[in-house]
C-alpha cells in the first residue's frame, strides 16, 4: 500500500489547456471576492497563516506550544523563545506571507504536472498541524479537511483532483492580499494585536508600513504565481 501510495504522489499528470486553468481562476476569484464565500476561504487562509507562523518559529529555534483555529476565522500561535530579536521578527512576518508563498510553491508543482502530489501536500500540512492545534473547532477543521483532500486523491478521477488542485492554487493567491488590504482599511480601528503592531512594537517601523511591505509580497507572489498558472495572460 506505501509503494501505491508512492507512486500516487510522485505521478506525473497532463497539465490541463489555458482555458481549463483560467476557468477554475474565475471561480477561485468569485469564492474570495463574495461575501457569501469568503468567511470559509479565509478559515483555509488562516490556516496556512498559521502554519507559516508555526514553521518559522520552529526553523529560527523557538519552542511551538500550541496552535488555535477559531470560528471568526481568526487564528493563534504559541511559541516560546526570546521575545526580541530578528527570529521574532521572521516568525511574525511569516504568517501573512505564507498563504502568497505556498501558492507560488503550488503553482509551480501544477505547472510541471504534479496536482496529486500538491494534494498530499496540503494532507501534510494538515497531519502536522493536528500535533500542534489546541482547541476543539481547529482539530475538527483539520481533521475533516485533511480527511475530504486525503479521500480526494485516493477515490476521485483525475479531472476532479484537477480542478481541486487549481481551485485551492488560486485560492491561495487570489486571497493572500486580501487580510492585509481589510488591515489597511481598518486604520486605527483594527486594534494593537495584529502582526504588524506586534512587527512595528519590535522594529520601530510604523504598523502600515509593514502592512504595505507584506502586501506588496503577496502582490508579486500572485504574479508570479499567475505567470507560472497561465502564462499567456502575463
Amino acid at each position: 500500500m506505501l509503494a501505491q501510495l508512492w507512486d500516487r504522489v510522485t505521478a506525473t499528470q497532463p497539465v490541463p489547456d489555458a482555458t481549463f486553468v483560467l476557468a477554475t481562476g474565475g471561480l477561485a476569484l468569485v469564492l474570495v471576492l463574495w461575501r457569501a464565500t469568503w468567511p470559509r476561504v479565509r478559515l483555509g487562509v488562516t490556516v496556512v497563516h498559521e502554519a507559516g507562523h508555526a514553521l518559522v518559529g520552529v526553523l529560527v529555534g523557538r519552542r511551538l506550544r500550541a496552535v488555535h483555529l477559531h470560528s471568526d476565522t481568526s487564528g493563534l500561535t504559541v511559541t516560546r523563545g526570546k521575545p526580541r530579536g530578528p527570529g521574532m521578527v521572521a516568525m511574525l512576518a511569516a504568517g501573512y506571507l505564507a498563504p502568497a508563498l505556498l501558492g507560488l510553491v503550488a503553482a509551480l508543482l501544477l505547472a510541471a504536472g504534479h496536482s496529486v502530489a500538491l494534494l498530499w501536500l496540503l494532507v501534510l500540512l494538515a497531519v502536522l498541524l493536528l500535533v500542534w492545534v489546541r482547541n476543539g473547532y481547529g482539530f475538527l477543521v483539520l481533521l475533516l479537511g485533511g480527511a475530504a483532500v486525503a479521500l480526494l486523491t485516493w477515490y476521485a478521477a483525475p479531472r476532479v483532483q484537477s480542478v481541486a488542485a487549481y481551485l485551492v492554487t488560486w485560492l491561495l493567491l487570489l486571497a493572500a492580499p486580501r487580510p492585509l488590504l481589510e488591515l489597511l482599511a481598518a486604520g486605527r480601528r483594527r486594534g494593537r494585536t495584529s502582526d504588524p503592531d506586534q512587527l512595528a512594537r519590535l522594529t520601530r517601523v510604523p504598523a502600515v508600513l509593514w502592512i504595505l511591505v507584506l502586501l506588496l509580497a503577496s502582490l508579486a507572489g500572485l504574479v508570479v504565481g499567475v505567470s507560472t498558472l497561465a502564462p499567456s495572460v502575463v
